[in-house]
């Protein structure tokens, strides 16, 4: 009897030994599948009516050759910053950009065109340059990114490569990354037939940018 009764506690002692490293198990395997899934970023989906819609969203907007705003910049670097309002007027022959304090100020006059770019600071100082990014860089302190900016600020692609890039429902530009510049879009407004951005978001290695447009001054044509 006794020794019938030692062999079923050793049996018993097994089986629970058993069923506490079976719960481990289940245990570790749930810890690592719910590990998996929060590292695992989810699929977008993109359906073939937003792509079409997004087709003929850059379509309609490649038409706009000139326009004109007015809105609110916001510069950060490592160094430095300035936060300020502006009024941009475009075209595919100039550039002219005046940048104003927050208490409303001009501080600077940035003018393009195809050959040259000229700032002009508070006191009246100009310095020209052919090269927009640098000229401003070393009158201001931080880098403008003229050349894009004039297709982004529409909610459209530059002509450089396109890295990746992505639209919402509605055919849309929401991210791109393209020439150093990762760029978000919203607050998308129409405006006489066109899908325009109110806000724009641009980050690069050295400098993170934010443009809100609080109006389009002209008709884009």
């Amino acid at each position: 009897m006794n020794a019938t009764a030692t062999l079923s506690n050793g049996a018993q002692s097994t089986l629970v030994r058993a069923t506490q490293l079976t719960r481990h198990f289940l245990t570790l395997a749930l810890v690592t599948l719910l590990a998996a899934c929060a590292s695992t970023p989810s699929q977008v989906t993109i359906s073939a009516d937003s792509t079409l819609r997004h087709q003929k969203h850059l379509q309609a907007n490649a038409a706009i050759q000139q326009f004109s705003l007015q809105g609110r910049i916001g510069v950060q670097t490592n160094s430095k910053g300035f936060s300020g309002g502006l009024k941009w007027h475009h075209s595919t022959a100039a550039d002219n950009i005046a940048l104003f304090s927050p208490l409303g100020s001009q501080v600077a006059q940035i003018t393009k065109s195809s050959d040259q770019i000229t700032l002009t600071d508070a006191n009246g100082k100009k310095v020209s340059a052919a090269d927009a990014e640098t000229l401003i860089y070393n009158a201001l302190g931080w880098s403008l990114p003229l050349t894009g900016l004039a297709d982004w600020s529409l909610g459209r692609p530059s002509s450089g490569p396109i890295l990746a890039s992505t639209w919402d429902e509605q055919g849309l530009l929401t991210t791109l990354n393209q020439d150093g510049w990762k760029i978000e879009f919203s607050n998308y407004a129409e405006l006489n037939g066109y899908w325009l951005p109110g806000k724009i978001f641009l980050k690069s290695d050295q400098v993170n940018l934010k443009l809100l447009v609080e109006s389009w001054d002209n008709t884009p044509y």
